[in-house]
């Protein structure tokens, strides 16, 4: 059993634990890759961050990123995952969750770079329209401190909501239908059907839904490197996640790029506990 388990064991262990345990060791390093000696600093990295506001800037970003996100993922995907399940044509409902899924199957920075397109301020199609629509004056979307996080917020609901959607979906069609049967029988309409059967019945999918989509959206990055060029004017959509390959590629201070991403792996870690405790699911059907 041990030799079965031993190839997977050496990844885990090579790409996972490795990797977090030599980024706890180096944040308490003056770490430059480009020097011989790199001096010991114990907790002044840690020290740092409390004195730093590009950082606290980049974690109120992140905070309002994945607040604001996370949520309207969830119920979006709920929304549209009920109309597909409710659909009798079974070939019909694959194609819908097909075409939501499409978007998943690109690379992000590929569609990052084209939805930055459309947000160009001279010749982007969303001011097109507007302009075009509601003679409203072309906006600079990235470019505006107040909308550069709404921005990608749009912009990471549309590539993101096809995972949600097939697992909303997968968890429905698991439902046994003598439930549904019941409730026609005493009368109950679809939004009570889906408020007191589907909801309830949903409740493992749900936990498992919302706690991967905040670990996910906790380190999402490819977009905010593209579309917030250079964290965006005046650090305006600069997140953790690009704050950290700033710090460490860019500035070439790994040892205080480290202590940044240990915070952001607490952050995510006690959220993820949090979370868990709080819609724990201690049933079956």
């Amino acid at each position: 059993m041990f030799f079965v388990l031993l190839p997977i064991l050496l990844l885990y262990f090579t790409f996972l634990v490795l990797p977090i345990g030599a980024g706890f060791v180096m944040s308490f390093f003056d770490y430059n890759p480009l020097r011989t000696n790199n001096d010991f600093v114990g907790l002044a990295n840690f020290a740092r961050l409390t004195n730093d506001p590009v950082f606290f800037k980049a974690l109120r970003n992140t905070l309002y990123f994945v607040f604001a996100t996370v949520p309207l993922n969830i119920i979006i995907t709920l929304i549209i995952a009920q109309l597909i399940s409710s659909l009798d044509w079974s070939k019909l409902r694959a194609s819908f969750r097909v075409l939501f899924f499409m978007p998943c199957i690109a690379p992000l920075v590929a569609s990052s770079m084209v939805w930055k397109q459309l947000y160009n301020v001279r010749y982007g199609i969303i001011n097109s329209m507007l302009e075009g629509l509601f003679n409203i004056q072309p906006i600079n979307w990235l470019g505006t401190q107040s909308l550069v996080i709404p921005s990608v917020i749009l912009f990471t609901l549309w590539a993101d909501m096809g995972y949600n959607v097939i697992i909303f979906s997968a968890g429905m069609d698991g439902i046994p239908s003598d439930f549904y049967e019941a409730a026609n029988i005493d009368g109950a309409g679809p939004i009570s059907r889906f408020f007191n059967i589907t909801l309830p019945l949903l409740g493992r999918t749900f936990s498992f839904v919302i706690a991967m989509t905040f670990i996910s959206h906790f380190q999402m990055f490819a977009q905010f490197q593209v579309l917030a060029t250079k964290g965006g004017p005046n650090n305006a959509g600069t997140v953790l996640t690009y704050l950290i390959y700033k710090t460490a590629f860019q500035n070439k201070n790994m040892g205080y790029a480290s202590a940044i991403a240990i915070t952001l792996f607490l952050l995510i870690m006690i959220f993820t506990i949090v979370q868990q405790r709080v819609n724990r699911v201690d049933w079956g059907y």
